[in-house]
C-alpha cells in the first residue's frame, strides 16, 4: 500500500518556508489559523480569474501583512491601485485589524504546479481532451525551463462509464529528494458527468542555502 506525503509539507522548513509565518500560544493559535483560512477563502473568491498561485500571511505586532501571488498582477492592482486598496478595506473589516497589502507578479506561470492545475482543470471543464491539455502544459513547463514534471488526472475522463487514471511525466521529479524543490498542487474540475481530479508535480533543481518559495 502506497504511503503518500504532500510534497510541501515534507520540505518545510528544509527547501520550502512556509506561507504563513507568525507565532500564537494556546487559544491564539486556532483563531490565527481559522483567520488566514478567512483570508485566503476571501481573495481566491474576491479575485476569481486572476491566477493566484499563493497568498503569503505575516503577522507583524502592529498590521497584518498580506502577499498575493498572481501571473495577473494588473488584474489584482486595479487602475491606479483602485482594487487593491478596496481589497485592502475590505480585509480590514473582515479581520477588524490593520493591514497591508502586496502584489507580488509571477513571472513565469508555466512553472507554478497551483496555476498549471487550474489551466488543465479549467480546460477540462471547457470539454477539451484530457490527454491533449496534460501534454500541452508538459511541453509548455519544459519549454520554460522546468527540470522535470509530472501531472495526474483521475475520474471519468472523457465521460467515460468506469474512472480511470491518466498519468503523464517529462524530465526528473526526484520525490524523495529533501533538497530538491518541488511544487505541488491539487484541483477539482466539476464536469457534468462528475469531477476529475487534477495534481501537478513541478521540479525546479537543488535549493539554494537560503529558503525561498517558489515564485517563478
Amino acid at each position: 500500500m502506497g504511503q503518500k506525503t504532500n510534497p510541501i509539507g515534507l520540505r518545510l522548513g528544509i527547501s520550502r518556508t512556509w506561507d504563513s509565518i507568525w507565532f500564537a500560544r494556546g487559544k491564539k493559535f486556532a483563531e490565527y489559523l481559522e483567520e488566514d483560512m478567512k483570508i485566503r477563502k476571501y481573495i481566491r473568491e474576491r479575485m476569481e480569474g486572476a491566477q493566484i498561485s499563493r497568498i503569503a500571511i505575516e503577522r507583524k505586532p502592529q498590521e497584518l501583512q498580506i502577499s498575493i501571488y498572481t501571473a495577473r498582477a494588473g488584474l489584482v492592482i486595479g487602475s491606479r491601485g483602485s482594487t487593491i486598496n478596496k481589497l485592502t478595506k475590505e480585509l480590514k473589516i473582515l479581520t477588524g485589524k490593520s493591514v497591508r497589502t502586496l502584489v507580488e507578479e509571477v513571472r513565469r506561470p508555466e512553472l507554478d504546479a497551483v496555476l498549471v492545475a487550474e489551466n488543465i482543470a479549467h480546460q477540462i471543464i471547457k470539454r477539451v481532451s484530457v490527454r491533449r491539455a496534460m501534454k500541452r502544459a508538459i511541453s509548455d513547463a519544459m519549454r520554460a525551463g522546468a527540470e522535470g514534471i509530472r501531472v495526474c488526472c483521475a475520474g471519468r475522463l472523457g465521460g467515460a462509464e468506469m474512472s480511470r487514471v491518466n498519468q503523464y511525466h517529462e524530465g526528473k521529479v526526484p520525490l524523495h529528494t529533501l533538497r530538491n524543490r518541488i511544487d505541488f498542487a491539487r484541483r477539482v474540475a466539476r464536469t457534468t458527468y462528475g469531477t476529475i481530479g487534477v495534481k501537478v508535480w513541478v521540479s525546479h533543481g537543488e535549493a539554494t542555502e537560503e529558503l525561498e518559495p517558489i515564485t517563478e
